[in-house]
């Protein structure tokens, strides 16, 4: 047979049936097994994308034990490979008990050839769709900034500054919403860096009560206070060569803003009861959910000290202004925890999709992933629908120029078909209703890849 034929696995007892699916489906290199063994055998030796299955196979025929037994082996052999049964007219029962148990659809028999096609050639594009997606996954875990996922504009400009920012050793901030993503930020300019085989020492300021945030700014000496038994290095001190992050630096105490701002201009430290100075040569990242300059108007931050910190500003937008990222990200959680949690792939609902795309993400990023969990523990079947999600809500557009709607508008609609069909071109023009030239266009004129 033609190397270039698709491998269809039919698992079917009768050799009838056997003959009429062979002549039905001769574009695909037919594989045919009659048992369990054998279609076993077939999967471990071809890993077919897509197999048809009787769910009464010797010895019990007139059953589905054996069937339901053969279909949760091949799942747990190929747990990407869709399996489509084949029920008799008064058999829906054992056929939803597939499906339960993982099947991708069923069919009834007598089967029509040209509707059982058009299923066959749903789940080949499924099942190329999710092998798409993990090799992009897979080249995401290989790039310099490992764990952000975007197609965005302004969010790949920020990944490109930090790229440029990284070999120096300017003190950077990092200001976004909760949940954006900025430790990982702060870890890419640690890896992307001449320090990344040093440490990478990171403190949240409000995580940490005010007592006892010097001590572990600064360290102490043995004797400093009651308790303090031994000589201990401070974070800033343990980072040393390497890069220290303070997170959350909005919320340090006043007294600990004029200590930290003399390290950063003699970079020096002196633990807490010491009389000796200590250098210190490291790389200091921070980052901040807050607005830093209405907390110097209100006097709770100092003005010398951000700008000590601001001699590169990074802003990171939040979820809600990536344009088609929520779906993009929506597909890589849902992946993650069906593999995480050992359950067959599941698809979204278009009306889980809209919610998706439509709901503000105040928590952004860690809400996504949190819901995304939740959805994939809670759903029942392999469709995640909008009550699984729990979203509500809706988004409002901005009162712009005539130009700019419709150019927005048309580049926003792209980047959402391109992000719901995870980047499947073909796909896209579908659901745009354009042609396969026109969305290369349209990709071309706006600068998207």
């Amino acid at each position: 047979m033609s190397q270039d034929k698709k491998s269809l696995l039919v698992i079917e007892d009768d050799p009838g049936l056997q003959r009429q699916l062979r002549w039905s489906f001769d574009t695909y290199e037919v594989l045919v097994a009659s048992d369990r063994e054998s279609a076993l055998a077939l999967v471990r030796r071809h890993e077919p994308a897509v197999v048809t299955m009787d769910l009464g196979l010797p010895p019990d025929a007139d059953g589905a034990s054996e069937g339901l037994a053969t279909l949760e082996q091949i799942l747990e052999l190929v747990p990407d490979t869709k399996v489509i049964v084949l029920t008799g007219n008064q058999d829906h029962g054992n056929a939803l008990k597939a499906i339960a148990a993982g099947a991708y659809d069923f069919h009834q028999k007598p089967f029509d050839p040209n509707i059982l096609s058009l299923v066959i050639e749903r789940a080949y594009y499924l099942y190329a769709l999710q092998q798409e997606n993990r090799k992009l996954l897979q080249a995401q875990m290989n790039s310099p900034i490992n764990g952000l996922i975007t197609r965005d504009p302004v969010l790949s400009k920020v990944c490109r500054n930090v790229e440029k920012v990284a070999p120096s050793d300017a003190t950077v901030i990092l200001l976004g919403e909760s949940g954006t993503g900025k430790e990982i930020l702060a870890r890419a300019l640690h890896q992307l860096s001449a320090r990344r085989e040093k440490r990478f020492m990171a403190i949240n300021c409000a995580a940490i009560p005010e007592s006892l945030l010097e001590s572990e700014l600064f360290g102490y000496e043995k004797g400093a206070y009651t308790g303090a038994v031994k000589q201990t290095p401070g974070k800033i001190e343990l980072a040393h060569e390497g890069t220290f992050f303070l997170d959350e630096v909005g919320d340090l105490p006043m007294p600990l803003q004029a200590k930290l701002l003399r390290f950063l201009q003699e970079r020096v430290i002196e633990r807490i009861g010491g009389r000796k100075e200590i250098p210190v040569d490291v790389r200091v990242v921070c980052a901040t959910h807050q607005n830093l300059k209405k907390l110097i108007e209100d006097g709770r931050f100092r003005e010398d000290l951000y700008y000590r910190l601001s001699e590169i500003v990074i802003t990171i937008p939040p979820l809600r202004q990536r344009v088609g990222d929520a779906a993009l990200l929506a597909h890589h959680f849902k992946n993650k925890f069906c593999m995480q949690e050992k359950r067959s792939s599941l698809n979204f609902s278009q009306e889980a999709l809209a919610a998706i795309e439509n709901h503000s993400w105040p928590g952004n990023v860690r809400e996504m992933e949190n819901c995304i969990k939740r959805a994939v523990i809670m759903a029942e079947g392999s469709v995640i629908g909008a009550d699984d999600l729990g979203l509500y809500g809706t988004s409002a557009a901005e009162p712009i120029n005539l130009r700019q709607i419709r150019d927005r508008a048309e580049c926003n609609a792209l980047m959402k078909a391109l992000a719901r069909v995870d980047g499947n071109v073909v796909k896209a023009a579908e659901l745009l209703g354009v042609s396969r030239p026109t969305i290369y266009d349209l990709m071309n004129r706006h600068g998207l890849k």
